[in-house]
């Protein structure tokens, strides 16, 4: 066990999503499924109450804690990809299983939990300041999904 994790709050869930997580992203895995011992407000014993999971090396624990808390992007887990074909997969598995697109890279999963799907020629641009940083930016405020050619062509300008 991690000396420290992140803990996501889930309805009911957390078992479904670090299964997702663990076949999406490659340094992940479902580590322990740990069943309430007895009854508590949001469910009975034998239910799963926390899940131990790694997210690209990340040490999570998911909680079903019942609908109280919602996820919102005050947090995220930043993925950085080294190309669009890495992009467009991380991208396209979030989405297409019943996430949701946002502006510049950014998307949020079916439980509500968001993500920047971040190419690192992006942040390489962003550190590299000056005129060739602001045309990458500029070009990543028109994005939902980064488009790295569109990304590489600006920096260039």
């Amino acid at each position: 066990m991690a000396k420290n994790a992140i803990c996501l709050w889930y309805d009911k869930d957390a078992e479904a999503a670090a299964n997702f997580y663990a076949q999406t992203f490659p340094d992940s895995a479902v580590n322990a499924v740990i069943r309430a011992p007895g009854h508590y407000p949001e469910g009975k014993q034998g239910d799963v109450l926390v899940v131990e999971f790694t997210v690209a090396g990340v040490a999570c624990v998911g909680l079903n804690g019942g609908p109280a808390f919602k996820h919102d992007e005050a947090f995220s887990f930043q993925i950085y990809t080294e190309d669009q074909q890495e992009t467009d997969r991380y991208w396209n598995a979030i989405v297409g299983n019943g996430g949701q697109e946002s502006e510049c890279g950014w998307c949020k999963d079916k439980w509500g939990v968001s993500w920047q799907i971040t190419p690192r020629i992006l942040m390489e641009a962003l550190r590299a300041g000056g005129d060739p940083a602001k045309r990458a930016f500029d070009a990543m405020m028109t994005m939902q999904k980064i488009d790295v050619a569109a990304i590489e062509a600006a920096r260039r300008g």
